[in-house]
């Protein structure tokens, strides 16, 4: 895969790259799979779990204004939703305590500032879709069955990232977050999910930053997860 990804050429700013098959087993990784960056709006799908998992907790049911929020801050990235739902898992509290569950390292402990400035790594957010995306998770069926639901069904504006890695046709299960990092005209641009490729089902992160624009994240994230989903798969 290290070829693969070698053979893209220069690209701007950093990434972060991690792919996990759960077809045949085999992951691999691009840069500095412990590295963090700026999560940006992936952020949404840990909130959310942390929400699901919460309401399991309690043996309850989401309400139907959080189901709205929920709905509106996955499927079209509503960062006033993420807003009232930061707020009912409790903020950075909250988060850390169903992460330490979630199999996520304290990567968030600690910080300070809005919920989409907090850091995360590739390998955490990996950890992450593991808990989405399979039975060996804190999260029931049906709160895997939620998340994923949502996560198919994002508008067409952000049907982009690493659902380039999957097969054509086949429909986006995944979440985009972007953001200017701090500097002057430069963008963290981040996408995480689920694809399926050549028979296989594989778990594929990309986090950037030090982006020129948005744009040329996208195509740098839709670029790596394609050459290193296609380089695993084919790898015998």
């Amino acid at each position: 895969m290290r070829l693969a990804l070698d053979g893209l050429g220069v690209h701007r700013g950093r990434y972060a790259l991690a792919v996990e098959d759960l077809t045949s087993g085999r992951s691999a990784a691009y840069g500095s799979s412990a590295e963090t960056f700026t999560s940006a709006s992936i952020i949404k799908v840990n909130i959310l779990a942390t929400l699901l998992l919460q309401t399991q907790d309690r043996g309850g049911r989401l309400s139907s204004a959080q189901r709205q929020s929920a709905t509106d801050m996955i499927r079209v990235s509503d960062n006033d939703a993420a807003q009232k739902l930061w707020v009912e898992i409790g903020r950075r509290p909250g988060l850390d305590a169903a992460n330490a569950r979630l199999g996520l390292s304290p990567a968030h402990a600690g910080q300070t500032g809005p919920w989409g400035l907090t850091r995360t790594t590739a390998r955490d957010q990996i950890s992450l879709l593991k808990a989405v995306f399979t039975p060996d998770s804190p999260l029931n069926a049906a709160s895997r069955s939620y998340l994923r639901d949502l996560m198919s069904t994002v508008t067409d504006e952000q049907n982009w990232g690493v659902g380039a890695a999957g097969a054509p046709g086949e429909p986006p299960v995944l979440k985009n977050g972007w953001l200017p990092d701090g500097t002057p005209q430069l963008w963290v641009v981040n996408s995480v999910g689920i694809v399926e490729r050549a028979g296989h089902t594989l778990l594929v992160v990309v986090l950037t930053d030090g982006q020129p624009t948005r744009e040329t994240g996208v195509a740098l994230i839709e670029r790596a997860a394609a050459a290193a989903v296609e380089a695993l798969v084919r790898t015998p």
